[in-house]
């Protein structure tokens, strides 16, 4: 007969093995199942160049999993989990040869912000101070009353409305509205829309509380070690075992996936009702991306030398360039001077052979877009590095089918699990009272498609097997 488990997890994501970690943790028995080689998802790394040169495939940046009250309270580093930092979290050029540089100090971040920069202090500086407050409401359960409801209040106040809104009403000049328009473009949405001005605020906030750094030696460490710690707590993970029906599993109290509503919906067939069903179906992904890896030969030849601190680089010159681009793939366009976000890695020598360095960036494309986009992703960095192509020693190009091929969550090239649209964050994925449980008992989605989202901070597992713990569990 087959082996009983109190739970079975459906995917070895950061949030799969979050939850697993989670119901690990409260003694139970956790299988979990993953359909490719590795664990990780999104968060794997690879030899996508050439030899010796470690790529992330997907996830890189881990500002995230530092927020994050789960992920913080692991014992990682034991697992062999290392952080490395650059000096500034991202930065953000123009065509006069300077940027804007979000450093951890608000005061050095505003030194290069000029007139602007007292304002910058003034929004990031209460949130800042409140980050520890804020941090596990913003990615705890929607439907857990907030321990800091004046701090949730304070930040809710700026995060409803557009980045444009809020980029227009406090700064003056191109280098503050472009600093901030890099980082709330990390939404995928148009940055007139409701509530994009909340990715500004979170992602900025975490650059300066926190810090953006990366797991040495690639983002699959940070999913080794969380794979390592679930064994050492008696969980089992079975790799290249891909589930087509849930009903090929052995027999669980509890069945979590890491998977996107499109997924579930196959895998659960009958088990759903219709009528649910039919709101997973409706449920909309976001734009893709279209991704080059470079080996390179030397470090990227900024013209701004602040850019040389930072880990990420937003290309595109001012909030208008920007807003224009990312409008595009919602409209079935390709801009022509993309919105590009990069990343370099001098400050980890792991990912390269000595003298040696990797870069990647990606632009947002519509969904399951097929043009090749390398040349104008080149060109943008080629604009604020003049040289760089020069640098280049291979590349690795990454459609959005070649990124679904790589992970089945990743629908159309959307590395969010789903369209940031503001009523879609209120019901992902969809509207319920509890949105990881489903009306199938013992059935729950933990993936990013749920709250709080994209992100490696595990907390969309946690979430999910902490109700299910609750409610299935007792």
């Amino acid at each position: 007969m087959a082996e009983s488990y109190d739970a079975i997890v459906v995917g070895a994501g950061p949030n799969g093995l979050a939850a697993a970690i989670t119901l690990a943790q409260a003694g139970r028995s956790v299988l979990v199942r993953e359909a490719n080689a590795t664990v990780g998802g999104s968060c794997r790394s690879a030899e996508l160049t050439l030899p010796g040169y470690i790529h992330d495939i997907c996830s890189t940046v881990q500002a995230l999993a530092v927020a994050s009250p789960f992920l913080r309270g692991l014992p990682l580093a034991e697992h062999g989990l290392e952080l490395v930092y650059p000096r500034a979290s991202y930065a953000h050029p123009l065509d006069d040869g300077h940027a804007g540089v979000a450093y951890r100090s608000l005061d050095e971040t505003a030194a290069t912000l000029g007139r602007d920069g007292a304002a910058w202090k003034k929004l990031f500086g209460p949130l800042v101070r409140d980050w520890e407050k804020l941090a596990p409401a913003l990615l705890g359960p929607l439907i857990s009353p907030p321990r800091h409801p004046l701090a949730l209040a304070n930040f809710g106040l700026k995060a409803l409305r557009s980045a444009r809104s809020l980029a227009e009403s406090w700064f003056e000049a191109e280098h503050a509205k472009g600093l901030f328009a890099g980082v709330a473009a990390h939404s995928i949405t148009p940055l007139e829309w409701t509530a994009t001005g909340a990715f500004g605020l979170v992602l900025g906030t975490s650059g300066h509380a926190g810090g953006w750094p990366v797991a040495r030696a690639g983002s699959q460490k940070v999913a080794e070690a969380m794979a390592s710690l679930l064994r050492s707590l008696g969980g089992r993970i079975e790799t290249g075992a891909r589930v087509e029906n849930l009903d090929e599993l052995p027999p669980a109290k509890l069945i979590l996936c890491d998977v996107t509503p499109r997924q579930l919906v196959k895998l659960a067939g009958t088990r759903l009702p219709e009528g649910y069903k039919k709101r997973l179906q409706s449920f909309r992904y976001g734009p893709g991306v279209h991704k080059v890896d470079w080996a390179l030969s030397e470090p990227i030849p900024w013209k701004a030398a602040g850019c040389r601190d930072a880990g990420t680089v937003h290309l595109g010159g001012t909030f208008d360039e920007l807003s224009r681009s990312e409008r595009a793939p919602w409209e079935g366009r390709y801009a022509d001077k993309p919105y590009v976000l990069l990343v370099q890695y001098p400050f980890d020598p792991s990912r390269a052979p000595a003298g040696k360095h990797t870069a990647w960036a990606y632009c947002h494309v519509p969904n399951g877009g097929d043009l090749d986009v390398t040349a104008q992703i080149e060109s943008q960095v080629e604009r604020f590095a003049p040289g760089f192509k020069d640098t280049i020693l291979a590349r690795g190009v990454m459609t959005p089918e070649a990124l679904e091929r790589h992970n089945a969550n990743l629908v159309g090239g959307d590395i969010s699990g789903g369209a940031n649209m503001f009523w879609q964050l209120l019901a992902r994925p969809a509207l319920r009272a509890n949105p990881y449980r489903t009306p199938t008992k013992g059935l729950y989605l933990c993936s990013a498609s749920t709250p709080p989202g994209a992100g490696v901070h595990g907390m969309c597992g946690h979430n999910a097997a902490r109700l299910a713990l609750k409610a299935e569990l007792r």
